[in-house]
């Protein structure tokens, strides 16, 4: 009881943590909140001494900071979150307005998040764990979200004329943008559990129910249910993420969503509506994250008390090198033909090209190579998303150890959309070249934290582990040898599996205007450029997506081959506790 009020606590100082630096925004950044909110409501009108004067009149600025804001807290008891600065317009509906417009938005996209999980974990679930998901769910988890959306859009939307493309007014309007945030989400998801079903399929009871006779599909579902609640709290992040964070999507669709109009409030520095959509995220977060917890208790049962839990960590067979091999090559042979190419180079008699032989990739709005732009872009683009993979990755391993004070946290990053996320590292550290990879960092660790903690909660409750307890090993022996070697596989493969995430983060930044700057051959940058010419020149933009994707697909079969390699040099946790316990006993 005691360490849940804890968690309450340091849930709700997080939360105000948040909201009071959001208020802060402005005064951090060194800006004038008055000549903001003059730019957001009229560009034209000249910023003179006396209309900044009138405007802080108006907002109350010459209270400070600290005024505004304990003036906005003290409203919320009573369902007043202010007014905008901008529109003058009571804040409360607009929010829960637009949340109703996300969260219906969230529900479709999750829907065909499950189906599409579901068609990448197909092959497992038939065959009984023997076989695995191929590297196309990794291409699909590698698409990026605004690409797809323009894609849709154009496609699907304005040329067949099958959905509506544009606007908000019925459940129609739903599926593209649905999709367009249901397909790489999904394929996500599925990888995750595609991971795991191997091993729910080799405990006792799955191969004492085959022998029994039990269908097929019975089992199936079981084993589905098995591995569920190590990834329910991966789901919980996704819901939170797809409701706050899917700010392109909701621009490209013209949806008026939270994201988009957290973004807008950030972008006018309109902070009464900045703080009540971000306070909604971090609720919505934190009933998220109550839910998944609850769901995965039931589903688990009682062996998660006490301790009658089977280790979903097995050796796996040998995975085939070609593949990644062969996805490397071709990454490599792009790169390399590209990089003897000038990527500035301006031809604006050559704009648009198809390609050629002169031009393989075609070219650009101004007549630039694509291929040299994509080759020389990439040391930038892979480096600095390498890098940032392997700083969430240490971050998540440690933070997962420690699951009370990392879960809330955990919770309160996932509620940021990293557009916000990198505008409070610009008002802490200053713009620059760095800002977006800090920003990006700041957000990334905490799927992989969630993984790894969940992972842990179910080994600790299995039956070797408590026996090595039994034996008198230490906490670190049971940690080093225990519980490391069955979360670091799954949590190093996963993280491998955001590779390409975190690439298409950084270009969402560049895409909305926060990350790299032109002249950069940065891969987002060039998805972000050539956006509008999608339906002109597919070339331009089909480049860059399909060095993202060959990405994506590396990173999940080069993972597969380091997990598996590294599991089959030891034995499974199940097989092989009674002689570890021998030879701790020993000792």
């Amino acid at each position: 009881m005691r360490g849940r009020v804890g968690t309450l606590l340091w849930r709700a100082l997080l939360a105000a943590l948040l909201v009071c630096g959001i208020g802060l925004l402005p005064w951090l950044t060194r800006t004038d909140p008055a000549l903001t909110v003059l730019k957001a409501r009229s560009a034209e009108r000249e910023a003179t001494p006396a209309v900044l004067a009138t405007i802080r009149e108006q907002l109350g600025l010459e209270a400070g900071p600290l005024r505004l804001l304990g003036n906005w807290l003290g409203g919320l008891p009573r369902g007043d979150a202010g007014r905008s600065w901008i529109s003058g317009a009571e804040v409360m509906p607009g929010v829960l307005q637009a949340l109703g417009a996300s969260l219906l938005l969230m529900a479709v996209a999750l829907t065909i998040a499950f189906l599409v999980a579901a068609l990448v974990c197909a092959r497992t679930l038939w065959s009984g764990g023997r076989r695995r998901g191929g590297s196309g769910s990794a291409m699909v988890a590698a698409l990026p979200e605004f690409l797809t959306a323009s894609v849709l859009a154009t496609v699907v939307g304005v040329q067949l004329g099958w959905l509506p493309a544009l606007g908000w007014y019925g459940i129609q309007w739903t599926i593209l943008p649905g999709l367009a945030l249901g397909l790489p989400a999904g394929a996500l998801l599925g990888r995750l559990l595609d991971d795991l079903l191997p091993g729910a399929f080799a405990e006792p009871w799955a191969l004492a129910a085959a022998a029994r006779g039990i269908p097929a599909r019975r089992i199936a579902t079981q084993a589905v249910r098995r591995c569920l609640p190590a990834l329910l709290p991966n789901a919980g992040l996704f819901v939170v993420g797809l409701t706050g964070g899917s700010v392109a999507v909701e621009q490209i669709f013209d949806i008026p969503g939270l994201g988009r109009t957290a973004l807008q409030a950030a972008v006018a520095q309109d902070l009464p509506v900045l703080q009540a959509g971000t306070l909604a995220l971090v609720l919505l977060a934190a009933v998220a994250a109550g839910v998944t917890r609850l769901a995965a208790r039931l589903l688990i049962g009682p062996a998660l008390r006490d301790g009658g839990l089977s280790s979903l960590h097995r050796p796996a067979p040998p995975a085939r090198r070609t593949p990644p091999l062969l996805y490397a090559g071709v990454l490599l042979g792009v790169v390399a033909l590209g990089l003897p190419r000038d990527p500035l180079a301006l031809d604006t008699r050559a704009r648009l090209q198809p390609p050629s032989w002169a031009h393989p990739f075609g070219t650009d709005a101004l007549g630039r190579d694509v291929l040299a732009r994509v080759g020389h872009g990439a040391l930038d683009t892979l480096l600095l998303a390498s890098a940032i993979s392997a700083a969430a990755l240490l971050i998540g391993l440690l933070l997962g150890l420690v699951p009370r004070a990392s879960g809330p946290l955990v919770d309160t990053v996932n509620a940021i959309p990293p557009v916000l996320a990198a505008l409070l590292v610009t008002a802490v550290l200053g713009s620059g070249g760095a800002t977006p990879a800090l920003a990006v960092t700041a957000v990334a660790w905490a799927p992989l934290a969630a993984h790894t903690a969940a992972l842990l909660r179910q080994e600790r409750a299995t039956l070797h582990v408590a026996a090595t307890r039994g034996l008198g090993a230490d906490r670190w022996y049971v940690l080093r040898r225990e519980l490391l070697p069955a979360a670091l596989p799954p949590v190093t493969r996963h993280a491998l599996l955001r590779l390409p995430g975190v690439a298409l983060a950084l270009a969402a930044l560049g895409f909305l205007g926060l990350g790299a700057q032109p002249p950069s051959p940065e891969w987002g940058l060039l998805l972000a450029e050539n956006q509008p010419y999608a339906e002109r020149a597919p070339w331009a933009v089909l480049a860059p997506a399909a060095v993202l994707a060959l990405l994506g697909a590396l990173a999940v079969t080069a993972a597969g081959v380091s997990v598996r390699r590294q599991r089959s040099k030891k034995v499974s946790a199940t097989t092989q506790p009674l002689s570890e316990a021998r030879e701790l006993a020993f000792r």
